[in-house]
């Protein structure tokens, strides 16, 4: 009984699962690493790691997959630019 009424007040009050959500990182596109469209800088800022090893990475599935080229541009079009990013137009 006493399990249940903890429960209820951590979900009544500030929870750590609304911590947790507040907390989220967002993927957007990267405009300070970006060579086409920005798409593995993103992936790499989003992972805190270099964006070489994303691209490298992305280049090595292309040629084993076939898809990397379409599934590129697909990231291209629907991860949003980081609007804290300068972008050349």
């Amino acid at each position: 009984m006493e399990d249940r009424l903890l429960c209820k007040q951590e979900v009544a009050g500030s929870s750590p699962v609304r911590s947790i959500m507040k907390k989220q990182k967002r993927l957007y596109r990267s405009g300070k690493e970006n060579i086409l469209g920005g798409v593995c800088g993103g992936i790499a800022e989003h992972l805190n790691t270099d964006p070489s090893i994303i691209r490298l990475l992305w280049i090595i599935g292309s040629f084993l997959w076939g898809a990397g080229v379409l599934l590129y541009i697909i990231a291209w079009i629907i991860i949003p630019r980081n609007p804290r990013h300068k972008w050349d137009d």
